[in-house]
Order: C-alpha cells, then sequence, then structure tokens
C-alpha cells in the first residue's frame, strides 16, 4: 500500500506531507492594499487563459443547477421561497468548487502540468484529509443557511403556501411581508457569507499547499481575514458582482467568472500568507 501511494504521488508531482504538521505559528500574515485584489484578478485571469478548457465542467454544473431552480419553480410550489437561497448560498461552496483552479493555479506557477488529473493528484495524498474537512464544514454551513431561509419565509408567510410564481414574486415586491423577507434575509445571508469568508479565503489553497490540519487552516484563515478586514471585505464585493455578472448572461458568464475568481483566491492566498 505504501509503495502504491508513492507511485501516485510521483505520478501526480505532488509532495507527500512532512513528519510534523506546520502551526499557526508557522505563518506570518501580510497586509495587503486594494490594488493587491486587480493583481490577483490579473493571474487568475492569466491562469484561466493558460487553463481555459476549465468552462465546459462549469457550464455542466451551473445548467444543472438552473434545472434544479426550474423545477423548483414548475412543481414545487411550496420550495420557490429556496430558489434565492440556493443561488446566493452558492457563494458559501464557492470554494469547494474552486479547489481544482486552486491547483492549477499551483502548478501552473511551478511550471507543471496542467492536466486537469494531475491537478486532482492531490486526492492521493495526506492533502485531501484537511481539504475534505474544510468541504464538510462548508457543506454544513450552506445547509444551515438554507434552513435559516426557510426559517424567515414561514415566520413572516406561514405554511398556506402560494399559489403561482407571479403571485409569489407580488408577495415579495409589494407586501410589508416581503419588504422583511428581503431585509432579514439578505442580514442573514450576510452573516452566513462574512463566517464563510473568514473561515475559508485562505484555508482551501493553504491545506492543497502546505502540510496543515484543517483547525490550522481555519486559524490561518481568520488571522488573514481579520488582519485585511477591509480590503478582504472589497474583495467580497468584487465576488458577488462578479459572480452576478455571471448570472445575468443566462449562467454562460459565470463560466469564466468563476475559474478567474478561483484563480485569483489563490494568488490572493499568496500574498496574504508567508510561511
Amino acid at each position: 500500500m505504501a509503495s502504491l501511494t508513492q507511485n501516485y504521488n510521483q505520478h501526480y508531482e505532488e509532495p507527500a506531507f512532512e513528519d510534523i504538521c506546520l502551526t499557526p505559528a508557522d505563518f506570518q500574515i501580510r497586509k495587503i492594499g486594494l490594488g493587491d485584489l486587480f493583481e490577483a484578478l490579473r493571474r487568475g485571469y492569466a491562469d484561466f487563459g493558460a487553463k481555459p478548457s476549465s468552462a465546459v465542467p462549469l457550464l455542466i454544473v451551473f445548467y444543472a443547477l438552473a434545472a434544479l431552480i426550474f423545477t423548483l419553480f414548475a412543481f414545487g410550489q411550496e420550495m420557490r421561497y429556496l430558489a434565492f437561497p440556493i443561488v446566493a448560498g452558492f457563494t458559501l461552496i464557492g470554494p469547494i468548487v474552486a479547489i481544482g483552479f486552486f491547483a492549477i493555479s499551483r502548478r501552473r506557477e511551478r511550471g507543471q502540468s496542467l492536466r486537469w488529473r494531475a491537478a486532482f493528484g492531490f486526492i492521493h495524498t495526506s492533502h485531501f484529509a484537511p481539504v475534505l474537512a474544510l468541504s464538510i464544514i462548508m457543506t454544513l454551513l450552506y445547509v444551515g443557511w438554507l434552513y435559516m431561509a426557510e426559517l424567515i419565509f414561514f415566520s413572516l408567510f406561514g405554511d398556506g403556501g402560494i399559489t403561482s410564481p407571479s403571485a409569489f414574486i407580488n408577495e415579495v415586491l409589494t407586501t410589508r411581508q416581503g419588504g422583511a423577507l428581503i431585509a432579514y434575509g439578505n442580514f442573514v445571508g450576510f452573516l452566513f457569507a462574512f463566517a464563510a469568508m473568514a473561515l475559508s479565503v485562505v484555508a482551501f489553497p493553504l491545506t492543497l499547499d502546505k502540510p496543515v490540519t484543517s483547525l490550522t487552516a481555519i486559524a490561518v484563515s481568520i488571522r488573514a481575514f481579520t488582519a485585511n478586514a477591509y480590503v478582504l471585505a472589497v474583495w467580497g464585493l468584487i465576488v458577488v458582482a462578479l459572480l452576478a455578472l455571471g448570472s445575468a448572461l443566462f449562467l454562460i458568464g459565470l463560466a469564466i467568472a468563476l475559474p478567474v475568481l478561483g484563480h485569483a483566491t489563490w494568488h490572493l492566498y499568496r500574498m496574504l500568507v508567508e510561511s
């Protein structure tokens, strides 16, 4: 079994963990400025240009998401209220989707192969366990957001249901309950997004790059976020704006926006964390 793991590591050119994992004290956090955000985006776009085929799987994922939302509206009338939370909350699990882009950027800066099979070679190394743990945490956060969205909806509208899509939209846009739904929903969504960014802004790239546990990665991520709260808040707005623009272009734009953001996040991690 040991020789099999070694062969995987050699084939995918991924280093094995060191005997002792790094701790939060082994990492220094840098202060960055707004200009660094745009430099990260520039580098992210360059990485996307080097591997544009990453758009293909994303188109499949997001058109499946669009099909799910359409199904909610067409058949699951009592669950239409989840359509917006499903889309808005996708940013909470975005780092899970972006792990492949982090790997591609990492390999590109090392001059290694950009094949997807090689990029996901970390699955056969000790890096996989902390990445999986972080993925579970972010998924639970996403489920928690959907539960809170459902709780807010039923607390305002009761469980009587809304008969049609037009009636649902009318209730949301023209009634006091609808206004409260928008206000409370966006406020709670902001809190979830704030927590997600603090937990994951550098955690996923760090677990992919260094021998750390998931708890160490989260601790370093929180330190990076608190040390650069204003700049990273702007980064959050940039992410939301680019995702919204991509969604407005019938989701096709997401096939460009998400890879660029994923690659850019890797470069942001490089700017923020020094080991």
